[in-house]
Order: C-alpha cells, then structure tokens, then sequence
C-alpha cells in the first residue's frame, strides 16, 4: 500500500495477526493490521541459544503483545482485537493499561487531543493452570544498557553480586550508537544484542498520514531483554528505571501522564506479574534503582571517573538520521541541563565543562538556559520537560546543593534559580522543608525512598552508602 487511502482519524481496529519463530536464522516475525495496512515487524537474537523451549515461546508472544503498540498508534482506533492470540483476564488489563496509560502522553499531546480511556480489547480468553516454568544458572543477569547514568551505576551494583553479568542493546542491523558502545567497553562486560526491524512504513508516519508521538519503547525493549533471556539462558532482565520514573509529568483531571511510563513501578509491578504467571519465578524482571532517587544516583556515579570521558545521555546521540546524530552532548536539551543539575553537587565543575564542551558552554554557566532550568525546578507552573528527568523535588535540592559548593560560588545562573526557591519539596510522599537548608532534605533523598522488587539474591552489597 503505497498512498492514504482513508485518513487514520477514521481507523476502526487495531488486529494482532499473528507471531512465528524461524529459530535457524534466530528471528522472531510479528504481523499486525490497522484496518487495511499491513505491518510487519523482526526482532533478531544474532548471539542465537535455545528458540524451542516454552518459555522462549511465551516471552516471543509478549514481545507480540507489546511491540504493537508502535503501529497502533498509526491510527488509534477504538478497538483493539488479538485474533488468535490467547491472553488471560490478568494479562489483559495489563495489554490495556499498557496502551491507555502507555499511550498518555501521546494521546494528550495529539492535536486534536484523544482519549484512550474507552478503548477496548477483544480477543479469546486463556486459562492457565500454571507456569510454563524456566531454570538458569543463578548470577546470569542481563542488563538493558544505554550509556548514560543509571544503566552505569546498575552495572556497578551488580558487579559484587552476580557472577557472570552481561549487558543488553537493542539496535537496527548494522548500527551502532557509540553513546552506548564506548561506555560499554569500559564495563568490560560481555554484550547481548537483538536487532529490532520496525516496518519501513511506521518510520514513514508523516508522509503516509499516520499519527505520530511518543510511544512506551522502554516496554519493548524489556519485553525483548526477556526474550534473549530466555533464548540465552539468563536468570534476571535488571533494568535501571529509578523512584522518580513514577513521578507523572502532567495531571489530567484525575489521571497522571507520565513521559516515563514503561519506566515506573506501575509498569515493573504489572509486567512482572504476567511474566510470572506465563514464565514462573526462574526468569526475573526487576528495576535496581526502583527505590532510589536520582540525587542518590548522581552521588553514586560520582564515584566511578572511569565512566566521566564517555557516558552519554543527550537524545542527539542517538537519532536514527546519522547527519543529525551527534558524537557529544548537545549542552542545550532538557536532558543535558537535568544531568549537569544532578550531577553538580557530587562531580567537580571543572568535570562538568569537559563533559559538556563540545556543545558549548556547560548548560549551568549558559544564562540562555535559564528558561529550561526553571521548568525542571517546577518554577513556571506545569511545564515539566516531557522527558526522562527527574522529579521537581530532586532538582530543587540538587541546585542547593550544588551551589553551596566552593566551585560553584558566585554562579550566576544557579544563584538566581536558588534565590526563588522556598517552602517544601515532596520526598516518597512527604514534604521536607527546604527554605532553612538544602541538607535536611538531601539526607531523605540520599536514602532509599519507595518499595522495590529486587530479589534476596540481587540486592546491593551496600545499598545506604
């Protein structure tokens, strides 16, 4: 289908059509439909294992489940039907909570604005007696990796507790970010890849008249990490989705949209269950920074200079167009200014505008953005970025921090910021007091905030240093 034949306001359903396992060439092919648009989608395991077992099976079928909602989006019809693809009554309220709650951000940004709330979701019902079970070697995690703070901090977590860690990326065939490649190297850590095909015709949205926007990526890809789990043999899928990942970044009447969806504990909490119930207990999902927050992190990191030359985090390192992909951090985008922020207090300025050189002045000395520092100090009223930053609480308490040390005396931009700050902030639900000192409420954001699923065995070594 080469043009628009009915605009895709009009969709009507959504249709899983079906998934199919080629385990000589280690590819898993899923097939949707939005009306009369056929897509396709591949996601390849170029390391190979053990396709034949039944948990590779389920995992394969949840990687199905998830990855459509890149081409749902197309249209956004009303109706979702799975065809022949089973679920349970659990399995299905998660699927829809996945696209409503997914899907928030896209669906309040869409000109004109949808609502996802009504959407339906028909298909046959599973009955299940009980897992389909999995057994691996215990200290075998995979751990999702992009090159930036967290994922950085997780590995180094884990190190003292899992024997035989390896790190997971999902790229195109034949492309690789160095974002993510160099500080991959300096782990030393083994790499598990998949190769995720998208159909050429979703990356054509605005030319073929489809709906564009934000979709729960972070979903995908861990549906696809628990797939090379169980294809490889691996016990654990450890993410590095922190506190604040749960923090919304707009309030619509009674609900939460949240830019960070599939990184909260709303997504972790639900994906375990029915990776549970599918699965059995032998393939773990679970986030290491669930209960810590941002500030608790960036300390963490301060700690590792090996990682300073080339962590990276701006979203320019890794558009799909290579001419406007860059090798450095851009210094100007919202995700740029959040880490300069959170790191400040912990890693030396004269670190900070090496890191950020090459875009330019360090965001926290350029008063051209000042702008962006106030909306993630929450001081233009509902404008938090809608991006992977952390919550108004963290940030207020990172620029008092930062400023009250002896490289950042006199800063301009952050005294100004410092100055207009006052009352309380928010910690796991209760509000500390800011206006007297900034310590006060660093000592309950330097300490775990939120509840956790994170396994006897995995739990870090020295979690509260």
């Amino acid at each position: 289908m080469s043009t628009v034949t009915a605009t895709p306001y009009d969709a009507e359903t959504f249709t899983y059509d079906a998934f199919s396992i080629d385990a000589g060439a280690n590819r898993l092919t899923c097939r949707y439909r939005l009306d009369d648009w056929v897509f396709t989608e591949q996601v390849v395991l170029p390391g190979g294992g053990d396709w034949s077992s039944p948990a590779a099976r389920e995992a394969a079928r949840w990687v199905f489940l998830l990855a459509g909602v890149s081409y749902y989006k197309a249209g956004a019809p009303p109706m979702i039907d799975l065809g022949t693809t089973a679920v349970t009554d659990t399995e299905r309220e998660f699927l829809r909570q996945f696209y409503v709650d997914g899907l928030g951000e896209f669906a309040y940004r869409s000109t004109p604005r949808l609502d996802l709330t009504g959407l339906q979701i028909r298909g046959p019902r599973l009955e299940r007696d009980a897992p389909v079970g999995f057994s691996a070697a215990s200290g075998r995690p995979l751990i999702p990796f992009g090159g930036g703070v967290d994922s950085i901090v997780t590995v180094e977590l884990l190190r003292p507790v899992a024997p035989i860690p390896s790190l997971f990326v999902v790229n195109r065939p034949g492309d690789r970010f160095d974002a993510i490649e160099q500080p991959a190297a300096v782990t030393g850590l083994p790499v598990v890849r998949a190769e995720r095909v998208l159909d050429p015709q979703i990356l054509r949205s605005r030319e073929l008249g489809f709906r564009n926007g934000h979709v729960p990526v972070t979903g995908v890809i861990s549906a696809i990490a628990v797939l090379a789990a169980a294809v490889g043999g691996h016990d654990a899928v450890v993410m590095s989705n922190e506190w604040s990942a749960s923090v919304g970044t707009v309030q619509l009447d009674d609900r939460s949209i949240n830019h960070q969806y599939s990184k909260s504990e709303s997504f972790e909490s639900g994906f375990r269950q029915v990776i549970s119930e599918a699965i059995g207990t032998g393939l773990q999902y679970f986030s290491m920074l669930r209960p810590y927050t941002e500030l608790w992190i960036a300390q963490r990191f301060a700690r590792l200079p090996q990682y300073f030359s080339t962590f990276r985090s701006c979203n320019r390192a890794f558009h799909i167009d290579h001419a406007r992909r860059l090798d450095h951090w851009c210094a100007h985008c919202d995700k740029c200014c959040f880490i300069d922020l959170i790191l400040a207090p912990f890693v030396g300025a004269s670190v900070l505008r090496s890191v950020f050189a090459a875009g330019g002045p360090e965001p926290l000395e350029n008063p051209e953005l000042v702008g962006q520092f106030e909306t993630l100090l929450g001081l233009i009223p509902d404008a938090k970025p809608w991006e992977c930053v952390g919550d108004v609480g963290e940030c207020r308490v990172a620029a008092r921090l930062a400023l009250a040390r002896a490289d950042r005396a006199g800063s301009p931009v952050l005294a100004s910021l410092v100055s207009r700050l006052g009352g309380a902030v928010q910690v796991g639900g209760g509000a500390v007091p800011t206006d007297d000192t900034a310590q006060v409420a660093a000592e309950a954001l330097l300490a775990p905030v939120g509840r956790h699923f994170i396994p006897a065995e995995y739990l870090p070594a020295d979690p509260h240093r």
